[in-house]
């Protein structure tokens, strides 16, 4: 692929990921400017670090990156306000936003699933959202997230028991 298909691709690539990234960025740390801040630090790292790479590995790559930002957005917002010794701030969950559907926006169903996934723990919302939304295998989630196949199975499950899933609640 030259120069000018590998970009094309890329550009095709990001654009195909950018509202999921997005939703799972804002879930996870709750503000909208925080979240397009991650989402577009990630699309950078991409482009700059593994543009060469071949296009079926942007993939596990840009979502593991992604995980990597959200947590390093986290400490760094911990330890500014440890600093500080103020309390974290009020989560801002839905300013300007171009959110993943409007069915999700619309439907009371929807806003009810989007609050209990706002309140899993990390691990388990990371695993339900790129195990259920994103369809990653098991093995493409603990290599995203730096964890087992067993701590992904294990996390995903208890989210599923959370949100209600497995008992039908």
């Amino acid at each position: 692929m030259n120069r000018d298909d590998t970009r094309d691709a890329l550009d095709q690539f990001l654009a195909g990921v950018e509202r999921r990234a997005y939703r799972i960025a804002r879930y996870s740390l709750g503000g909208s400017d925080e979240a397009l801040d991650v989402v577009q630090e990630a699309m950078f790292r991409l482009c700059e670090r593994y543009a060469h790479r071949p296009s079926e590995q942007w993939k596990p790559l840009f979502y593991r990156i992604l995980a990597n930002a959200i947590t390093d957005h986290h400490r760094k917002t911990a330890r500014k306000h440890a600093r500080i010794g103020g309390a974290m701030p009020a989560s801002d969950p839905g300013s300007e936003e171009f959110e993943p559907s409007a069915m999700l926006e619309q439907s009371e169903l929807g806003a009810r699933l989007e609050a209990e996934i706002g309140r899993l723990p990390e691990q388990q919302r990371q695993c339900f959202l790129l195990r259920c939304w994103e369809q990653l295998s098991v093995a493409e989630t603990a290599r995203i997230m730096g964890i087992s196949i067993g701590s992904v199975k294990t996390h995903y499950h208890r989210a599923l028991a959370r949100l209600g899933v497995l008992t039908g609640g």
